[in-house]
């Protein structure tokens, strides 16, 4: 399965991004009210500076306490992201995000984001393909 079935598979309320400069603070709630696991940095929608996730926000907070609340997104942000294209398949996707241990990635045209996936969207499409796959070699066998 491409990428780009994924894609199509999702809601289409497109992705959550936050500008740099948004508060960490501002950043959680957003995550919360959502209840989604990740949000892009992007000055304009389009061009990713970075990923901020709720396991950033942990780390964070407990490492130096709510303090870390008032600070900026891009202080906590991992800037060096990991994209893919929408005519990868699902499985090189999935072996980046498990060698990454990252579990949120940006689709990407050039230098533009197209969409946001995540390992749940990734490991649903595999399993959607391997019951195809499986009803496929049963009826093969049966006879159907």
């Amino acid at each position: 399965m491409l990428v780009q079935q994924i894609l199509k598979t999702k809601s289409d309320d497109g992705v959550v991004t936050v500008t740099p400069g948004t508060t960490v603070a501002k950043a959680a709630e957003m995550l919360s009210s959502r209840r989604i696991g990740a949000v892009i940095v992007s000055p304009d929608g389009k061009r990713v500076a970075g990923i901020v996730s709720e396991r950033d926000i942990v780390r964070e907070l407990g490492r130096r306490g709510t303090a870390c609340l008032t600070d900026t997104v891009d202080s906590i942000m991992t800037a060096n992201i990991v994209g893919c294209r929408r005519d990868e398949q699902a499985n090189e996707v999935l072996q980046k995000m498990t060698d990454g241990r990252f579990r949120h990635m940006p689709v990407m045209e050039g230098t533009q984001m197209v969409g946001l996936i995540s390992i749940g969207d990734v490991v649903k499409a595999r399993l959607t393909e391997l019951s195809m796959e499986k009803d496929a070699l049963e009826g093969m066998i049966k006879g159907f």
